[in-house]
């Protein structure tokens, strides 16, 4: 049933449409006056509007300019009643928004079939809009599909070319730190049995602080296998992240999958000499293992801590080169919410998005950041693996005062009968 909003400040005008449109089947709003009629268009939705011209306060045509300024509103067709027949009040009336005009009085069968007309004429754009919308859904997946498929592999390739070399030397400070306690100890032994060493011997000693070298020796060999164990930790979880050779469904940690994730951007999160720029408050519950595709999921958690570190480096430019973490928080809680779903929450510090920004950030392409720096595909992608691709709930919020807060919302087991193609999908903000 087709929905109608009729926006008239006469009372005899609201009786006579709404009679006679709903003998005709359809579901009839009426509105008072200007105001009220765009409040019950943002609230209803409908497929036509039938707007007065001549109302006080706010008269039809500045309802159709608002009408059409509305991208929620902006396709529905939209049909000014009015006694002016001047080639330039018409002009003026398409000008603002009217899609159709009809003149007063009414004539009942002339209203209908304009009716009947621009209700076919609304069907046809919500038709090409929702097909625009799957070809720009369409196209941002495989946009991203084939960067993330030149990522995975960078990733594999980089993590086996270090792994390699890390696995020679990791494995060869054993045999370095066996030998220089050897050499050490056979020192020591040579200095019991030597009192009287050679001059050329004294010379050297002189020159050689042979009691730190040999306290320090055993550090430097710790210090060189605590590098190494952290590098084949990194190499780990780059092939954790990427997993190439494991992309199918899988039962995993998801907890541990985000503090592989976090490795891979510990490089934003810490300054160069070691100090935190960004502190990670993690606040991990007890997960059982989740059914779900973990390359995708990882995505997930990679696009939404990159977007917290830029909002907070926004909010805060000198924390890039700050050493402290003073200012700069991600707050990441993972809990069950009952037996069969479980809840990641990522928050950050940063400012807050504007209502008008957070109703699009899940639409693909859309992006507030500078050309060359934003794609628009990473939060878009993120809403089509979650909802798409896990049946679960993607959502955003974000308060003044309180930062901004992504709720990754995912079922425990994996029903295929519940997928959602990813081309129909409709954001919910």
């Amino acid at each position: 049933m087709a929905k109608i909003l009729v926006i008239d400040d006469d009372v005899t005008v609201q009786l006579v449409l709404k009679n006679l449109l709903k003998s005709h089947g359809y579901e009839v709003t009426i509105a008072q006056n200007g105001e009220e009629g765009l409040y019950q268009a943002q609230l209803i939705q409908p497929d036509l509007i039938i707007c007065d011209w001549m109302m006080p306060y706010l008269d039809g045509l500045e309802v159709c300019r608002r009408v059409k300024a509305n991208p929620d509103l902006s396709s529905t067709f939209l049909i000014l009643l009015t006694m002016r027949d001047a080639i330039c009040d018409r002009v003026k009336g398409l000008d603002g928004g009217a899609d159709e005009f009809i003149s007063k009085p009414i004539q009942p069968d002339d209203l209908l079939a304009r009716v009947r007309a621009g209700l076919r004429s609304s069907q046809l754009i919500q038709q090409l809009d929702r097909d625009l919308r799957q070809l720009r859904e369409t196209q941002a997946e495989l946009i991203h599909s084939e960067k993330m498929l030149s990522l995975w592999q960078l990733v594999a390739g980089i993590a086996h070319e270090i792994n390699n070399p890390v696995t020679f030397i990791y494995s060869n400070l054993t045999h370095v730190e066996h030998y220089s306690q050897e050499l050490i100890e056979l020192l020591h032994l040579y200095q019991a049995i030597t009192p009287n060493p050679s001059p050329q011997l004294i010379d050297k000693l002189n020159t050689t602080d042979l009691n730190f070298i040999t306290d320090d020796l055993p550090k430097v060999i710790s210090s060189m296998r605590r590098g190494a164990d952290r590098i084949q930790k990194t190499v780990k979880s780059l092939q954790n992240f990427s997993r190439q050779h494991q992309s199918g469904l899988q039962a995993v940690n998801l907890n541990q999958e985000i503090d592989n994730t976090l490795l891979i951007l510990q490089h934003r999160l810490w300054s160069g000499n070691g100090h935190s720029r960004i502190e990670v408050d993690k606040n991990y519950g007890n997960l059982p293992l989740v059914e779900c595709y973990p390359s995708q999921l990882n995505q997930v958690f990679l696009n939404i801590l990159n977007n917290a570190i830029d909002a907070i480096e926004e909010n805060n430019p000198q924390i890039k080169s700050s050493h402290q973490a003073d200012s700069g928080r991600i707050i990441i809680r993972t809990q069950g919410l009952d037996i069969n779903r479980i809840v990641i929450r990522i928050a950050n510090n940063g400012p807050e998005i504007p209502p008008a920004i957070k109703a699009r950030i899940f639409d693909p392409f859309f992006t507030t950041k500078p050309v060359g720096t934003g794609t628009g595909l990473g939060l878009a992608i993120s809403y089509q693996i979650v909802v798409g691709q896990h049946q679960g709930v993607l959502k955003c919020l974000s308060l003044p005062e309180m930062g901004t807060e992504f709720w990754i919302e995912l079922p425990i087991r994996w029903n295929a009968s519940l997928i959602a193609s990813p081309k129909v999908l409709q954001h919910s903000h």
